[in-house]
């Protein structure tokens, strides 16, 4: 018998009415154009014949014949292989394993073009991060550059990191005729736990062990190929797209090492194969363009904060949503907080890996108790032909099953009630995010890993226009008491908008000693966020003339993320006599010029604020 799904959250339908009806206009113009582009002839039909030779000029012989003459699927391959990220080396064969599937399903596969993917962990407090947030953008553009040979009847996208993933996804929407399967690679095996490096970096902050004791524990926490094993962006991205329905169901987090990680990647050809327009039998057309509306984005949204995810996404889906003409703002993420229970604990905001939350029971576990208590919209559309209950099943090797593969439903119980649990027993009744406003702008706090008695601090300021000076004055022995350190300067339009991660330990070490700590900033503090209270994001950023250059050394800061505040205690009168400060000659230039920042500058000129999805291409 068939049961139809619950009602769903009233914050939840609000939500998504509200978003639809804010959008409305230009998403109507974004669907007629992937409407007009799909109605087109196939693309060897519809070019001359020198285009068409030059096209398949490198194809083996009967493979020419299957594009050209039995017009059979051919499907694009963009690819953010390289070996600098362990969690992208797996790709290396990817390829290959893709065109013989796609051979025995009668297609064609090309690899129709490469994008860069810079590791965040590398570039952690250097140079090369200033070019860290741009770069999604030019992964977009990446892909737009390989897709706009305009020959291929879908796309499977090749990658995993921080913003890798959102750029495919930005620009394969602007390509939202074409059905698009995204094909992870798995996270690494777990190594020294999360716990214990932190420990260490701590320890390594406060002069207690050198840098040996720090690369040692460093080089047992990222060991090997595949994805860093914490809960950050990179692994937020892909609980996303599970529940986007943007992944074969439970592909996420399969080792790159177990045979069932090959299948699955077989099953992504299988399954782009039979989603493409006048397909085989059986076949139903699923344009990328179609699948990503307001559901599948709120879908998105409700399974980052049910599992304390990556603040980064706050910035990356409100541009992915734009892309597919779809408008949304920290308002929504926050309303939507309120009425998400956290139904994970994964390191930040637990002591888990990311293999023990899928032992636990996983996306999967997530999505089926998401959608039985209304908070999912059930009826979104996927690339699996099981919509999204597929989701809340998990896939095994099977000899007598089609293709090797089966599903089966998600264990009804936790595997561990330290890592998951259903949302009748949630860890909190709310998410891990929440919207900061005051006469400091609209930031964002990620609470789940924040201790309750940490959610109020108020503290008086100390000013740095860079995390190099934040560091030294903590070497210094000059931040050892109750303080809100403000680290401006750090948005967008300023230096590409960095990470702060390297700020994590020195902040950890003084609430470690019992200060009252916070940061104030208008960057990021990545995924790995943690357990030090922090309102990031602060839009507008000072360089644009933000409240953040109105703050002086010693004036009184409140952050109040139970109440939604953000607030200089500054007299109302002295506050609006005051001139915004504004970064040096010399900084500007230390950040304008050298390591490829060069090249940026019209990024940095142009993008759209943080909330906006800190886009460059409109």
């Amino acid at each position: 018998m068939v049961t139809s799904p619950p009602p769903l959250s009233p914050a939840v339908e609000h939500v998504t009415a509200r978003i639809r009806e804010r959008s409305a206009p230009l998403r109507r113009a974004y669907l007629a154009r992937i409407d007009r582009l799909a109605a087109r002839r196939p693309g060897s039909a519809r070019m001359g014949c020198a285009n068409v030779a030059h096209a398949f000029a490198a194809l083996p012989t009967n493979d020419k014949l299957r594009v050209v003459a039995a017009k059979g699927p051919h499907l694009a391959v963009v690819t953010a292989y390289n070996d600098m990220l362990s969690a992208h080396q797996p790709y290396e064969r990817f390829p290959d394993v893709i065109r013989d599937e796609a051979r025995r399903l009668g297609a064609t596969v090309q690899v129709a073009g490469g994008v860069p993917a810079m590791c965040d962990g590398v570039t952690q407090g250097l140079p090369g991060m200033e070019l860290s947030l741009f770069s999604r953008d030019t992964i977009a553009m990446g892909t737009a550059v390989a897709l706009t040979h305009d020959v291929f009847d879908a796309a499977l996208l090749l990658g995993v990191c921080d913003k890798i993933v959102p750029g495919l996804l930005i620009g394969a929407l602007h390509f939202g005729h074409l059905p698009c399967v995204f094909v992870p690679a798995g996270p690494m095996s777990s190594g020294l736990s999360n716990t214990e490096k932190a420990k260490v970096r701590e320890q390594a902050a406060q002069g207690l062990v050198g840098r040996d004791k720090l690369l040692e524990a460093e080089s047992a926490a990222y060991h090997g190929p595949g994805t860093c094993t914490f809960y950050g962006t990179a692994n937020s991205n892909q609980m996303l797209l599970e529940a986007m329905g943007l992944h074969v169901p439970g592909a996420a987090f399969v080792h790159p090492h177990d045979g069932l990680r090959e299948a699955l990647t077989r099953e992504a050809v299988r399954t782009a194969v039979g989603i493409v327009r006048d397909g085989p039998p059986g076949s139903r057309y699923t344009p990328i363009g179609r699948l990503v509306d307001e559901r599948a984005i709120v879908n998105a949204l409700v399974a980052l904060l049910a599992t304390g995810g990556s603040t980064n996404h706050l910035i990356h889906w409100v541009a992915v949503a734009r892309a597919a003409g779809i408008l949304i703002d920290w308002t929504d993420f926050a309303e939507l907080s309120a009425a998400t229970p956290l139904l994970a604990r994964v390191y930040p905001n637990g002591t888990a890996d990311v293999n023990q939350f899928q032992a636990a029971g996983g996306p999967g576990f997530v999505i089926r108790e998401l959608l039985a208590s209304g908070r999912m919209h059930a009826d979104a559309a996927t690339v699996a032909a099981g919509g999204m209950a597929a989701y809340g099943t998990l896939p095994s090797l099977h000899e007598a099953a089609p293709q090797g593969l089966r599903w089966q439903p998600v264990p009804a119980d936790s595997g561990d009630s330290s890592v998951v649990r259903p949302a009748a027993k949630p860890f909190s009744p709310s998410g891990g995010l929440r919207l900061l406003q005051g006469n400091l702008g609209r930031s964002v706090i990620k609470v789940s890993a924040v201790p309750d008695d940490r959610h109020v601090v108020e503290a008086p300021a100390r000013v740095f226009d860079g995390q190099e000076a934040m560091l030294a004055a903590f070497a210094a022995g000059e931040l050892e008491r109750d303080v809100v350190v403000v680290v401006r300067f750090q948005g967008p339009r300023a230096n590409g908008m960095p990470e702060l991660h390297k700020l994590t330990p020195p902040l950890g070490v003084l609430q470690g000693k019992g200060f009252r700590v916070a940061l104030v900033t208008d960057g990021r503090m990545s995924g790995a966020s943690g357990k030090v209270p922090a309102a990031i994001h602060v839009s507008p950023e000072a360089v644009a003339g933000g409240p953040l250059g109105l703050v002086r050394d010693g004036d009184l800061i409140r952050l109040d993320a139970v109440a939604g505040t953000l607030q200089a205690l500054v007299p109302a009168d002295e506050w609006a006599a005051r001139t915004p400060a504004e970064p040096t000659a010399e900084w500007l230039e230390t950040h304008a010029h050298d390591l490829g920042r060069d090249l940026f500058a019209g990024m940095r000129r142009n993008v759209l604020t943080a909330e906006e999805g800190a886009v460059t291409w409109l």
